[in-house]
């Protein structure tokens, strides 16, 4: 028999969305804020030329290092240089290393198990100040590389430099708080969704551009209707792998409270097969991406003798060369690996479950417990290492058969399925507790109707 919850969950439909105007405000500021950060990817920084900066970025060969990547989540920002150029990266980058330093620093990592709420918003305060420090640091590379580029800018100079830097960390900061805004007032993650409406801005041009190529002869037929059915079977494949999960099961042992048999329930703690998200690939492609991006902005500078291999090592780390992909399959499977064991620490995990009575059926609490989930838990972060390559590596394949022109990261398609999966399932969750709150209504109106509360027996 169905419970409660499954059962409003299937009776969720139009009329039930049209009802819930909560949800409605969540989704009108949700895309008012999108649609705000979306006119800030079309506003350029004062003092540069944007038809120069936009010659500059197209470059024949095609190869811009991590400024490629830059520019997909950024929705374009960074081809037209605009003041939400460094979108929210830096945020990201401060975050993974909270993250990773509240695992490994003792006083970060004392505040994360034992500083509750407290503990929490003292590390987002930390995130915040990092993030300010990254924005800082990269936006002064980014304005001292333009100062130097002959061409690219009006009136080069240090007025030049202050401004880009105070332009691009305050846009950055903007979009922190509007994430956060997100969060709080609208519906899904809003870091993430800032980040999906990057790479969903760019999928118009990237269409039109293949059926140019289809129009043009330059691309046969079979080959466009190919990539598409294969686009297809990618979202598949990934939603069912984000979904994936093995579930062990807990018992809880019966104990007597007076007269009565309290315990014995069971549950399951869920392990995702996919335990470390788009991490992983995210790092991976930038560690690779940054040679090609030194050498982007030092084409024009005469290297020392010590630096002549640079040229021969950013031509192996292209997209669709073989050390590329093989590179990139070694770094996604280690930090999966390594973030799977900063995010679940199976020893926590077993001593949380010793101290509440929980054990798993056959296997004695404590020391065994944390041995079995560490056994299980490896060889689910094997096949979630495997999926995670197989989709990031398919583009590359794409690359060195049909040309750098198709390129289209996995990353992306990660990123924004996960993103839809997430906020759609928030979003049945506001329709469900709606519904919750209707049948709560309507339960007290019945008792009124009845003559109000029963009396009380003494």
């Amino acid at each position: 028999m169905a419970s409660a919850a499954e059962q409003l969950a299937a009776n969720m439909n139009m009329g039930s969305f049209a009802k819930a105007t909560e949800l409605h405000k969540r989704l009108l500021f949700t895309l008012g804020a999108l649609l705000v950060y979306r006119i800030g990817t079309y506003v350029p920084i004062p003092g540069i030329n944007g038809e120069a900066f936009l010659a500059f970025f197209q470059n024949p060969d095609g190869q811009r290092g991590i400024l490629d990547m830059f520019n997909m989540f950024s929705g374009g920002a960074v081809e037209r240089m605009a003041v939400f150029a460094l979108n929210v990266m830096p945020y990201i980058s401060a975050s993974i290393i909270v993250q990773l330093m509240g695992a490994v620093y003792p006083p970060w990592e004392k505040l994360k198990k034992e500083g509750g709420e407290s503990g929490r918003k003292q590390l987002n305060q930390y995130t915040r100040y990092l993030t300010v420090f990254l924005a800082l640091a990269q936006s002064f590379g980014i304005a001292v590389g333009l100062n130097a580029q002959p061409g690219l800018i009006d009136q080069p100079g240090l007025f030049f430099i202050i401004s880009t830097v105070t332009v691009l960390t305050g846009g950055t900061m903007f979009l922190m708080w509007l994430g956060e805004q997100v969060t709080a007032r609208g519906v899904g993650n809003g870091i993430s969704l800032i980040i999906f409406a990057g790479i969903v801005a760019v999928l118009p041009s990237t269409v039109a551009r293949m059926l140019g190529l289809a129009q043009q002869g330059q691309m046969s037929a079979f080959t466009l209707l190919f990539i598409a059915i294969m686009a297809v079977a990618v979202i598949v494949f990934i939603v069912f792998m984000e979904r994936a999960q093995r579930r062990l099961l807990i018992q809880y042992p019966k104990r007597q409270e007076g007269n009565r048999m309290t315990g014995g329930e069971r549950s399951f703690l869920p392990l995702k097969v996919n335990t470390a998200g788009v991490i992983p690939a995210i790092f991976a492609s930038s560690l690779l991406m940054l040679p090609t991006t030194v050498a982007q902005f030092t084409a024009n500078a005469n290297l020392p003798d010590w630096m002549s291999w640079l040229p021969l090592v950013t031509a192996q780390l292209t997209h669709g060369q073989p050390v590329f992909m093989i590179l990139y399959a070694v770094l996604i499977v280690f930090f999966c690996f390594f973030y799977t064991s900063i995010t679940f620490n199976p020893e926590d995990t077993a001593e949380n479950l010793r101290k509440y009575g929980g054990f798993l059926p056959g296997i004695r609490p404590g020391k065994r417990t944390a041995e079995y989930l560490d056994y299980v838990l490896t060889r689910l972060t094997v096949i979630g290492a495997a999926y995670i390559t197989a989709v990031c590596l398919l583009p590359e394949f794409l690359v060195s058969s049909l040309g750098n022109s198709l390129y289209f990261g996995g990353t992306s398609i990660l990123i924004v399925v996960s993103v839809t999966m997430d906020t759609v399932a928030q979003i049945q969750s506001h329709l469900l507790a709606h519904q919750y709150e209707g049948l709560i209504k309507k339960a007290k109106l019945r008792g009124r109707g009845r003559g109000g509360s029963a009396p009380v027996r003494r």
